[in-house]
């Protein structure tokens, strides 16, 4: 497309000799800018990403992606039956009894803090990769009798607690007597503690076996309060509640993770969008640059655009040169953007620490934000929608300075010198 003339004359301009250094400083702006932009937008589309499906992944991978309850919104009977109907639905991964409730948690460390107690069977646990590959302390085989409970580790550290230790649950729910309503409590053995890496979770979630869940809730051997239920393929969850609801014949009431959470990701999402409209700008900003360094590299180049012009160079060429001069700036930049964006993001979670160790604070609050570790997950549509973007504005920014360099008239631009 460029002939090595064309290529020749527009190397030369971008290289600034004394007394021109000044356009190209506004280029070296220029190009300085869209870097930053297409990194930063990398970055940010990425973390805002890597956020949102270690969310799902962790919310789906302890809560189910369904959860089966009863019409009249008591507890569920004959609980394994309709448990075993539910697993031939094709499309079931599993279908898990649980007994659930809120409840107050206290040790005799001191401190108490609100907590939701959930009853399952050991074998269902074990099965939660969630949870049993993330033991950090305890082991889930003693998880059986009506004894035991595991913990999440910001909860046992809040609480005072280790392996071994005992921790109350005060349920508000009391037992009615003659003198009022004494609320009911009792004290369990921690012998298991998790860290899932989502604070909502390791700070208030209590596993208890399910017949223990029973007997402290009061409900009947054959009851539970759900059936929670995991599906191959979270996306297609409201087909697979038609076929659940075929094949129990019985009215019941159904809660997928797009009801319980919609408004959460919904926000996630509208965030995320957002973020994206407002750092384009930047590279807006990039191009606006990259036009006005132009017009002012082809309004100190007229002498030398009439010299060529003279000496048969065509309009078509001196347009060519001028595009060449602002899209390798644009090209430069999104190139050396789109390295330090990648680079940042693969890396994020060290620089994150390297950051909080020079000043000494914390930068992603486990409380605030919900997790652990700073997640960021590239998405290559993304960023090849990101590098495009760059380099059509890029592009776009250069054409009218281009095209006002081969519209001068060679002959008024050498009698006006």
């Amino acid at each position: 497309m460029f002939n090595a003339f064309e290529r020749a004359v527009a190397g030369r301009y971008l290289r600034a000799r004394k007394g021109e250094r000044f356009v190209s400083i506004i280029a070296i702006f220029s190009l300085v800018g869209i870097a930053l932009g297409v990194a930063t937008l990398i970055i940010v589309m990425s973390v805002m990403g890597g956020f949102r499906q270690e969310l799902l992944g962790r919310i789906l991978g302890l809560n189910g992606h369904l959860g089966i309850y009863a019409a009249d919104r008591g507890n569920i009977r004959d609980f394994d039956a309709i448990a075993s109907r539910i697993r031939s639905v094709p499309g079931v991964v599993s279908a898990t009894p649980i007994v659930e409730g809120q409840v107050l948690l206290t040790s005799e460390a001191g401190g108490a803090t609100g907590g939701l107690a959930r009853g399952i069977r050991p074998e269902d646990l074990k099965a939660r990769p969630i949870i049993a590959g993330n033991i950090r302390a305890g082991s889930l085989d003693r998880f059986e009798g009506d004894d035991v409970v595991a913990i999440g580790t910001r909860l046992a550290f809040r609480l005072g607690l280790n392996i071994g230790d005992r921790i109350t649950v005060v349920s508000p729910q009391g037992r009615a007597t003659v003198i009022g309503t004494i609320p009911r409590l009792r004290s369990y053995q921690v012998v298991a503690l998790f860290e899932v890496g989502m604070n909502e979770y390791d700070s208030s979630y209590v596993f208890m076996p399910l017949p223990a869940a029973q007997l402290y809730f009061q409900t009947t051997p054959e009851a539970v309060s759900q059936v929670e239920v995991f599906v191959a393929d979270p996306t297609r969850v409201r087909a697979v509640t038609r076929e659940i609801r075929g094949a129990l014949n019985q009215p019941v009431r159904v809660v997928d993770w797009q009801d319980a959470n919609s408004s959460f990701f919904a926000a996630v999402q509208v965030e995320r969008n957002v973020m994206f409209l407002i750092l384009t700008l930047i590279i807006i900003v990039a191009a606006f640059n990259i036009v006005s360094s132009l017009i002012m590299l082809v309004k100190d180049k007229g002498r030398d655009i009439a010299v060529l012009r003279t000496m048969g160079a065509t309009r078509g060429a001196i347009l060519r040169i001028f595009l060449l001069c602002g899209a390798s700036v644009g090209v430069m930049g999104t190139v050396i953007g789109f390295g330090l964006g990648v680079v940042f993001c693969l890396n994020i979670e060290s620089i994150r620490q390297f950051v909080q160790w020079v000043l000494g604070t914390e930068l992603f609050s486990a409380e605030i934000y919900f997790l652990t570790q700073l997640p960021a997950v590239l998405n290559w549509n993304e960023v090849g929608q990101v590098v495009g973007l760059a380099l059509g504005l890029s592009l776009l920014a250069t054409i009218y300075p281009a095209w006002r360099a081969a519209a001068t008239d060679p002959v008024e631009m050498l009698r006006n010198e």
